[in-house]
């Protein structure tokens, strides 16, 4: 196989090149000129410069390529460049598309979100859920939204397209949950807000070896739920503290903590600053909750993820090691 990974040096594209490069396949890595490439350091990778919205440089990436992995995407929560991240998330995947279905690729694996499906208010559901929320939580949740609508037309008009859904994603070098691990071990997290926020858990080596099962395996137009269970933040931090010995954060009331984000939120847009707690952020601990089965995925592609807790525990020891 020979594999363009867009957005190559992200958390999620630089273990998807290092799982694709394992199995022996080439592999092109579109990257901006300001991005870190310290994730591909050790990687035999070609690398082409561009934008994810350039034409230009798509097509001289997906030259000679069969297989293309979307994994380019900006992912935050708070305050954020709206504009900035629809051209990414949105019109950069049109052009992906675009690049894609003129130059002939045989098969496109896009990596989407269960946040698609919006706020399933704790109920489990699977592909064949459709969003009944109507408006978004956030830009990144209606920005991802429109890039799968673009993504399911592209399928509808021909193109060999496999939608991957994962939950949250942990692993070495997470950039989410790794330093609150970092923190944790150093003993200085002793607050923590929304211990009954439900998270589904996946690690990154396990996505990407379900986005690799899906060029074989993914029927183009389908959608894959990607995700190995789920967990609160409270029974994460006890199955933290049962191995450490640390004691579990205490919770912080939930009026103060929003009460904190309706006074940071402003502040933050005033300074251009991300605080550590805004509203958006608030909505997700508290009001917002997707809960997924992945059963498919580990019946159509013979899927075996390692645990929820077993994620956890080789993320304390790879954050211990690196301390």
């Amino acid at each position: 196989m020979k594999a363009l990974v867009t957005g190559a040096n992200g958390f999620t594209g630089s273990h998807l090149v290092q799982a694709l490069q394992k199995q022996g396949n080439t592999v092109i890595g579109l990257v901006r000129k300001s991005s870190n490439l310290a994730p591909l350091s050790n990687c035999n990778i070609q690398l082409v410069y561009g934008d994810i919205t350039d034409r230009d440089a798509l097509r001289t990436a997906m030259n000679g390529v069969n297989i293309v992995f979307h994994t380019a995407a900006y992912v935050e929560l708070g305050l954020v460049n709206e504009a900035e991240m629809e051209r990414v998330n949105v019109e950069g995947t049109r052009a992906v598309l675009e690049v894609a279905q003129a130059v002939g690729i045989s098969k496109l694996v896009y990596c989407s979100t269960i946040g698609i499906f919006g706020d399933t208010k704790g109920q489990v559901v699977n592909e064949t859920f459709t969003r009944t929320q109507k408006n978004f939580s956030s830009a990144y949740d209606r920005t991802k939204y429109q890039a799968q609508q673009l993504v399911d037309q592209f399928a509808k008009d021909g193109l060999s397209v496999v939608s991957i859904l994962p939950s949250g994603i942990f692993g070495p070098d997470d950039p989410h949950f790794g330093p609150v691990i970092q923190q944790f071990l150093k003993g200085r997290l002793k607050l923590w807000a929304g211990g009954d926020r439900i998270t589904g858990i996946v690690h990154v080596d396990d996505l990407a070896a379900a986005m690799i099962l899906a060029v074989e395996k993914g029927k183009p137009g389908d959608y894959y739920i990607i995700s190995a269970g789920d967990l609160t933040t409270r029974e994460m931090f006890k199955i933290i503290s049962k191995e450490t010995g640390i004691s579990v954060p205490r919770e912080v009331p939930k009026p103060l903590v929003r009460l904190a984000g309706n006074l940071l939120n402003p502040i933050g847009r005033l300074l251009k600053w991300q605080p550590p707690i805004s509203r958006e952020r608030v909505h997700y601990i508290y009001d917002r909750c997707v809960r997924v089965d992945a059963t498919k995925a580990r019946n159509e592609f013979n899927w075996h993820p390692r645990s929820t807790s077993e994620t956890l525990l080789e993320l304390i020891d790879c954050v211990a090691n690196h301390s």
